[in-house]
């Protein structure tokens, strides 16, 4: 049928309990990782359970570790790999394993409930304001995240440090702030969130969450770092801090 392979595929549940298991496997030419896990749980581990959607590389649901690198197995071809190399797939070490390669990844929807959504000005009617490409071009590649959720697996802050998850967010939700605050229309301020709730200040940025995004979105340089400029701006520029303190004490007096 095709050329045989050997595959080592991580088999376990959520109490913790499991193990890699080894499967030799038929792979046909131009296939990717996902074709041959299908083939192995339609041949030999019907049971395996795998979460998938598009195969498209555009929905992100195929999040898992290809020798120890997260990654899409959708996006990952066999020909990438050496013949006689044994491809081990494992599912994100971050996040808890709900089944075989399913995780359990609503920890990053749950930071994402913490953001305050899109605020307008008060008032502003459809079509009161139109936004011009320049207004926009700096938030519109955050836009294109298909919350794979590899910048959150391969972050070193939470992925080896799991007491660190209640106090920070990850690079995606990070990105998220980052979208609202340069958006032109947006009225509130997250910068003091972001630092003070959302953690941004765990980031020493890496760039790991970079580069391992699928849609080389350059979450680094054009989310992170500029959020903590803006940080840096509102908390420590000493002529912004001397002015909220004469603001304060002329509100008083």
């Amino acid at each position: 049928m095709g050329l045989k392979r050997n595959f080592r595929v991580w088999r376990g549940n959520s109490e913790g309990e499991g193990a890699l298991k080894d499967y030799e496997v038929d792979v046909l030419e131009g296939e990717v990782v996902l074709d041959v896990i299908f083939r192995i749980q339609a041949t030999q581990a019907t049971d395996l359970a795998v979460r998938w959607n598009c195969k498209a590389g555009k929905c992100g649901s195929c999040s898992v570790e290809i020798n120890g690198k997260p990654t899409l197995m959708c996006m990952t071809r066999m020909n990438t790999f050496e013949e006689n190399e044994t491809i081990t797939v494992t599912p994100l070490r971050t996040f808890p394993v709900t089944r075989d390669l399913v995780t359990d990844v609503s920890f990053n929807y749950a930071k994402a409930r913490e953001v305050p959504a899109f605020t307008p000005p008060v008032g502003l009617e459809p079509g009161d304001y139109r936004m011009s490409q320049e207004d926009v071009s700096r938030s519109q590649e955050f836009r294109k995240c298909i919350e794979c959720f590899l910048c959150q697996d391969t972050c070193h802050v939470i992925r080896d440090h799991e007491e660190n998850k209640t106090n920070f967010a990850g690079p995606r939700v990070l990105m998220r702030v980052a979208e609202l605050e340069m958006h032109p229309l947006d009225t509130l301020d997250r910068t003091r969130m972001a630092q003070e709730e959302l953690g941004l200040g765990y980031c020493n940025i890496t760039k790991c969450c970079t580069e391992s995004c699928p849609e080389h979105i350059q979450i680094t340089d054009n989310a992170l770092i500029p959020l903590k400029e803006r940080v840096v701006d509102v908390k420590y520029d000493p002529v912004k801090w001397l002015g909220n303190k004469i603001r304060v004490r002329s509100s008083n007096d």
